[in-house]
Formats: C-alpha cells, sequence, structure tokens
C-alpha cells in the first residue's frame, strides 16, 4: 500500500459505498468510505433536521484533516458529487483532484431528491420502509437484475440510513443546487486548477445534467460500459478498475506543489 495516494470516497443519497469493498478492489490506493452525517449507527443522530450539502462538505474536509492529514482525491457519487465539489472550495490544500461519478451539478440531476422533499415526513417514511422491505423490487425498478449478491447489498444500502436523514439531504440538495451560488462555487473549483475527472454509466450518461464548462475543463473523461447511475454495484470490479485508472490521470503534484 503506498501511504501516500489516499482515496476518499463519498457516497449519494443513500449510503454507504463500502458495501463493494472497494478498498479491497483499488491496488496500492488507501481507500476510505466516511458516512456523511446523519448515515450508518455512528452519525445518525447528528442533526438530520439541519444537514446541509456545505455542512457535510466540512464534515469530508474534517475527516480528511483528522483521519488522513495530508491531500487526498476525493471521489464523489451522484449527491456526493457535490458534497466533494464544495469540500475541495473548501480546502483545496487538502485535495488532489475530484472525481465526480454522475455527481449533481443542477436541479436536473435532482429528480429524485425533488420528489422526495415534496413529500411529507410522513408519506415519505411509509415509502422508504416500502422500498426496504423489498430490495428487490428496488433493484428492479432502477433497472438492475438481481442477484443474491445484489439484494444483499441493496439491503444493506437501504438500511444504513434513516428516512429522515434521505428527506433531509433530499430538501437539502434541491434548496442548494437551486441558487446561482452553488455552480459559483463548483466554477471556482474548475478556475483553480483543481484537476477534476467525470464518470458516467453507459445507460444513464445521457440523462446526466454537467455544464459544458464543466466538461470542456474536465482532465478526465470515462463512461463504464453497460451500466446506469448505480454502476459500482451492477459491476463493481470494473468501477474500481475505471476509478484507479483516473486517479493515475489526476496525479501529480499536490495543490500546495502546484501553486
Amino acid at each position: 500500500m503506498d501511504a501516500s495516494r489516499h482515496l476518499v470516497m463519498i457516497h449519494g443519497l443513500l449510503g454507504s459505498i463500502d458495501y463493494f469493498l472497494p478498498s479491497d478492489r483499488i491496488g496500492d490506493i488507501a481507500v476510505h468510505t466516511p458516512d456523511l452525517l446523519g448515515y450508518s449507527r455512528r452519525h445518525a443522530d447528528a442533526g438530520t433536521g439541519t444537514l446541509t450539502l456545505d455542512r457535510q462538505a466540512r464534515h469530508v474536509i474534517a475527516y480528511v484533516r483528522e483521519r488522513v492529514g495530508k491531500p487526498v482525491w476525493l471521489l464523489g457519487h451522484s449527491v456526493g458529487g457535490a458534497v466533494a465539489m464544495l469540500a475541495a472550495r473548501l480546502e483545496p490544500s487538502l485535495v488532489r483532484g475530484v472525481i465526480s461519478v454522475e455527481g449533481n451539478f443542477t436541479l436536473n440531476d435532482a429528480f429524485w431528491c425533488r420528489k422526495i422533499g415534496a413529500m411529507s415526513a410522513e408519506d415519505w417514511a411509509a415509502e422508504y420502509a416500502d422500498m426496504q422491505s423489498d430490495p428487490e423490487r428496488w433493484l428492479r425498478n432502477g433497472g438492475i437484475e438481481p442477484t443474491a449478491e445484489r439484494i444483499g447489498w441493496a439491503a444493506a444500502i437501504l438500511h444504513n440510513q434513516p428516512h429522515a436523514t434521505v428527506r433531509s439531504m433530499a430538501r437539502a440538495v434541491v434548496t442548494e443546487t437551486a441558487v446561482p451560488e452553488f455552480l459559483r462555487q463548483v466554477r471556482s473549483v474548475i478556475d483553480s486548477g483543481m484537476p477534476v475527472a467525470l464518470l458516467a454509466g453507459e445507460t444513464s450518461a445521457a440523462e446526466w445534467d454537467v455544464p459544458d464548462w464543466v466538461r470542456a475543463s474536465a482532465k478526465e473523461h470515462a463512461v463504464q460500459r453497460g451500466t446506469g447511475h448505480m454502476m459500482m454495484l451492477e459491476a463493481p470490479a470494473e468501477f474500481c478498475r475505471i476509478v484507479r485508472t483516473l486517479v493515475d490521470g489526476l496525479g501529480g503534484a499536490a495543490p500546495a506543489e502546484r501553486r
């Protein structure tokens, strides 16, 4: 294991992102998969009523500072992509580059969040309990062929966080990505020269609303064939292979050294 190479993976609206054991699949890079606030038993009581993308970004930076202590690559999936961008803006000296895996850039990427956010707490609690009761159906509704392994993973994902956390984060995504300030913060990361890579699933790539200026500035682009938005659940070995390649592509000096 190369102690100088650290990748922090940030999960999306549903966590976590360690169910497919990426630390065992991504070669000589030290992989970290922290839970965001409100997720898992460890953080479930972290004030779900006040969750924001900014607060989550600060939580990620605190993790990097306290648990790693050196610059890392940040990978963010879906909602985690928005968190990764904000974290890079907050503390660029601790971020070597960002990999956005179909990360949220605009409200067009927040269809499910808008649906959840518009529901009453009671209605969402009931719908989420129904989802948790049948992970196989949840996979099929997402266009993913169920296997015994995938059903087990889906159950772990659906039971990783309380319904209140999901609704709170969904509302935060809608509120914060709706205002121009969010893309201004993303642009500040891009304009700083921070290396950024974009990774999409083949069947969902066309629906990913990435601003043209983000695409034009991205150092690396990749598409995982035969998969959709949950590409790491569908084909984890290939996902990890691509991520390893992207980290290599974003390699080089740490931010402080580039300046």
